[in-house]
């Protein structure tokens, strides 16, 4: 194998690469990284060509529950950080472990081509500003993150009206004196009504289903950073927090939101202290799923209307690595089916980072996935035990780490764990790991 073939191709300086990218180093492994922006941060950095945030976005965890364990974000930080915090944040990060020298920038990766099969190496194309290039690769990390595809929905009739999804979404003067309908009741969407309430001159949002309502805090502090010490099953977990909801959100069908036909922790939580409180002030009209469109008219599912001037449809993401063929993913129905999020059942060449959501889980926990990956290229190389009995374990088949959760059929739950269940075994095999260089 010559020298370049030795190295992983990374593909991404998010969150997710970035720490990937850090423990490649540290433990001495060779790599390429490739970055479509001119720095980090990924779609944390609004001026990105792929970023999708706002200018009013900010975490919906908080900072605590959410940096890297070894990089603790400046005092001085809000509670809730902005995404600009967050771009600054990446780029200490980025500084502080020397990441940006392992990086192409402005490096669009057109393609990965096995060049046959698992441990034969990839062939990676890409694109910048001198043309198009191709290398060969030992083996391919994928970290372009979960968050830059739109899914579009497609609704009966023609609206005449100004109509985007959110990722085209960044100021809320795109509101001014404008009727506003929000498609999409997700953490996003919720945040954008707030935006729109201020800046439109009316704003409604329209839901398909009920959701579970946290506050951003409880007790004066982050709800996020209570109830860990304890752990409790789910039953009595979902008793107790579902009283302390009752307690500080009270009951949202009462402004008009449709109950959840789910349990607590079976989908996201909505994240939100303002969409509550302006609903209760009249500023927010619910309204049903859309039935079709006619003009500016707007139809919903239970024969109600109105005319907006402005739809944003707040309806997600799609998984979409375009650079890669679905069937090398081993994709099964709306998302790879990967050992832990990560792993290639068959291929020790082909992992993807980052493809994992659970309420929780923070950076950190991708963090360990990215710990648990690179300790893996590393005890294969070494012909460590540890190591081929990962490589069984995988081979074997498995089941995604819910933890017995019954989650909502959605495509972006599709990749969602349960942070406990998840958290354990990706440190169990860790420490196995760990103990094969003793």
């Amino acid at each position: 194998m010559t020298e370049a073939r030795a190295r992983l191709a990374l593909i991404g300086a998010g969150p997710m690469g970035l720490a990937t990218a850090k423990l490649l180093a540290q433990h001495g492994i060779d790599f390429q990284g490739f970055e479509i922006n001119d720095g980090v941060g990924g779609l944390w950095d609004i001026d990105g060509p792929r970023s999708t945030m706002y200018e009013t976005a900010h975490l919906i965890s908080s900072k605590t529950m959410t940096e890297f364990t070894d990089f603790p974000m400046r005092e001085e930080v809000a509670e809730y950080p902005s995404h600009r915090e967050m771009k600054r944040y990446f780029d200490e990060f980025a500084d502080k472990f020397d990441l940006n020298r392992h990086f192409r920038f402005g490096a669009e990766v057109l393609s990965c081509t096995p060049l046959g099969g698992s441990g034969d190496g990839w062939r990676v194309t890409w694109r910048d500003a001198h043309g198009e290039h191709s290398e060969e690769f030992t083996g391919l990390l994928i970290a372009n993150g979960t968050l830059s595809t739109p899914n579009m929905p497609t609704f009966e009739g023609q609206f005449s009206g100004e109509m985007i999804h959110s990722s085209d979404y960044r100021y809320a003067t795109q509101f001014d004196g404008k009727r506003v309908l929000v498609i999409g009741a997700g953490n996003s969407g919720c945040d954008i009504a707030v935006d729109a309430i201020h800046h439109g001159a009316s704003c409604d949002l329209s839901m398909r289903r009920g959701y579970y309502f946290v506050p951003k805090y409880v007790f004066g502090k982050p709800a996020d950073t209570l109830g860990g010490a304890i752990k409790l099953p789910m039953a009595l977990k979902r008793i107790v927090d579902g009283t302390i909801l009752k307690w500080f959100v009270g009951n949202p069908q009462k402004y008009g939101f449709p109950k959840p036909d789910y349990r607590l922790y079976e989908s996201h939580p909505i994240v939100n202290s303002l969409v509550l409180y302006h609903a209760g002030h009249g500023d927010l009209t619910i309204r049903p799923d859309v039935d079709r469109f006619d003009g500016r008219r707007v139809h919903f599912k239970d024969g109600s209307h109105a005319d907006y001037d402005m739809i944003l449809a707040a309806t997600g993401y799609k998984l979409d690595y375009p650079f890669i063929d679905d069937a090398l993913l081993n994709w099964q129905g709306d998302a790879p089916h990967l050992y832990l999020n990560c792993m290639h059942p068959e291929r020790d060449d082909l992992f993807v980072l980052g493809m994992v959501e659970a309420s929780g889980l923070g950076w950190q926990g991708r963090h360990e996935q990215a710990e648990m990956v690179v300790r893996y290229i590393e005890g294969l190389r070494a012909g460590a035990p540890e190591a081929q009995e990962l490589q069984k374990t995988k081979a074997e088949g498995f089941t995604r780490a819910t933890g017995g959760m019954d989650y909502i059929d959605l495509p972006r739950m599709a990749y969602y764990v349960d942070k406990a269940t998840y958290r354990s075994a990706v440190t169990r095999w860790i420490g196995k790991l760990k103990g094969s260089r003793a």
